[in-house]
């Protein structure tokens, strides 16, 4: 019946949820985290003491809080999505607005479980997409935040797609992931260290390679081509429309990551085929 064929579906799409829910944690905590950590080793490097110890600060304490007010945020005001709609938007205490990104991460976390399960059913290859596009999903929006991409994401990333082609359960043949893996970090290191021989400045970041290369290990060194294709195309246009509007960073440049994580996304639903045919289509080729 078709109302039970939407059932997993949409039982996925409230795991999605509350995973996504998770992912904002990640997003805004992760770079800190790590930014805290590198703090303490060049201090450690330096000599220079420890003094008071730093109060815990992690994924999972403290609490969530509002970021202006310190306000502590209720179970009832952190159920996804539903608590940003009843609070209008706005902290219960303070009525500092919060950002719509929030509940639109874990839409569209939602969006993307329920479609990995309508797809490939209650299977071990459901459940490895819905870590591939919540893994894909938290590393896009930290790299456009901070421009870093975490090796706690994109090394995890890769060694899941290497481990599920080894498995069966990504439908690419482990030869091929491996050399999606190797091709995607060398083509775009090569391209590094070119743009960086020859203009002494560079171009893009080391996690770069590395999110290419995870790319490269779920799709198979095919899709590469249509995935740079796609990513590059796509972050022209929005750094062209940025920088008419002003919109661009100092220094004038924009992350490359969420172009890549884009590319993947679109390799995902479609195919890398099909997102290279599109293109191709609309370039007139």
């Amino acid at each position: 019946m078709p109302m039970l064929e939407w059932m997993d579906p949409a039982l996925a799409g409230l795991l999605g949820l509350v995973i996504g829910s998770f992912l904002n944690v990640v997003i805004y905590r992760l770079p800190r985290i790590l930014e805290a950590q590198w703090a303490r080793e060049c201090a450690d490097l330096q000599g220079e003491t420890a003094g008071q110890p730093a109060p815990s600060f992690n994924l999972m304490t403290p609490g969530s809080q509002c970021q202006a007010c310190g306000h502590r945020i209720r179970w009832y005001e952190n159920i996804p999505v539903l608590s940003f709609l009843f609070l209008r938007g706005h902290c219960s205490a303070c009525g500092q607005s919060i950002s719509w990104r929030y509940p639109l991460v874990e839409a569209v976390s939602a969006g993307l479980f329920a479609f990995c399960i309508h797809r490939w059913g209650l299977t071990p290859t459901a459940a490895l997409w819905c870590l591939f596009s919540s893994m894909l999903l938290a590393a896009a929006l930290i790299d456009w935040d901070t421009t870093l991409l975490p090796d706690n994401l994109t090394l995890p990333l890769m060694w899941a797609g290497l481990i599920g082609a080894a498995l069966g359960w990504t439908g690419v043949h482990l030869p091929d992931a491996l050399w999606g893996a190797v091709g995607g970090y060398m083509s775009l290191w090569t391209v590094y260290w070119g743009f960086k021989l020859l203009t002494g400045k560079e171009g893009m970041g080391f996690g770069d390679f590395k999110l290419f290369a995870a790319l490269g290990a779920w799709f198979g060194w095919q899709a590469l081509v249509p995935i740079i294709l796609m990513s590059s195309v796509i972050g022209a246009l929005i750094g062209i429309g940025m920088k008419f509007t002003s919109g661009l960073r100092e220094g004038g440049y924009i992350p490359f990551g969420p172009f890549l994580a884009g590319a993947g996304f679109a390799a995902l639903f479609w195919g890398a085929d099909h997102v290279q045919h599109g293109l191709l289509g609309l370039m007139g080729l």
